[in-house]
């Protein structure tokens, strides 16, 4: 099973029940023309539930999807869902997107999506959700605390010529010596370990996209954010 969720933080002031208010009822229906008809594409947020300290829901998104049939390229509709969480934390309140179950490059535009229209639905203002990071040096203590629990490491921001990344996985891990080197060369970008007091393998980047590698429900993903990953966002 692989599940990845995207964190952003919502930087304007806002009661949770007025944002459940303004999510409520939001709708929109764009047309689309085909060779054939006309097709109404809907955005909507469906099954909104406001708690004491949260706001959760599902935001349901209709594109057209072109593929090859019959050596003719063809269009038909679909409809993606996003569940999403809105929860305070630490006097701040952050946005959890769940990526939906389609390619890995449109994961990134969807999650990203889902920010920026909650953005402009509760506050107008496009830029009032905002990515939030993990920092380098909180990576980097995550690894060194438990080095046994870590699969993999990717680091970025190489000062070599012509090396972009640079990877360490399997037995490479033990490897203080050559770790160290890569850490004088580059920055942690991702982190791949076992959260062991839940049991589950998950990845984090520096901005705070977490993959799930294990067998658990959506449920089990999303309290390990809520409760372990968002003490570690700056």
């Amino acid at each position: 099973m692989v599940l990845p969720a995207k964190i952003f933080e919502i930087k304007e002031e806002a009661d949770l029940g007025l944002i459940a208010m303004k999510l409520k009822d939001f709708h929109e229906e764009e047309p689309y023309q085909t060779e054939k008809e006309t097709i109404n594409l809907v955005k909507e947020i469906l099954d909104l539930k406001l708690k004491e300290d949260s706001v959760s829901g599902i935001f349901s998104m209709d594109f057209m999807r072109k593929r090859y049939y019959k050596r003719k390229l063809v269009e038909a509709p679909l409809t993606e869902e996003a569940p999403f969480w809105i929860k305070r934390f630490n006097g701040k309140t952050f946005l959890i997107v769940q990526a939906p179950s389609v390619a890995r490059g449109v994961k990134k535009l969807l999650t990203n999506h889902v920010a920026n229209k909650l953005s402009k639905i509760l506050f107008i203002n496009p830029h009032a959700i905002v990515e939030v990071k993990i920092s380098h040096e909180t990576l980097k203590k995550l690894h060194e605390s438990n080095p046994e629990a870590t699969k993999l490491v990717w680091f970025d921001n190489v000062d070599i010529p012509g090396v972009e990344k640079l990877c360490l996985a399997g037995s490479a891990l033990a490897d203080t010596e050559l770790y160290r080197d890569y850490l004088e060369h580059g920055m942690i970008w991702y982190v791949v370990f076992e959260a062991q007091n839940r049991g589950i393998v998950v990845g984090i980047t520096r901005n705070c996209v977490v993959t799930l590698f294990s067998k658990s429900t959506i449920d089990e993903f999303i309290n390990y954010i809520l409760e372990d990953l968002l003490m570690l966002v700056k």
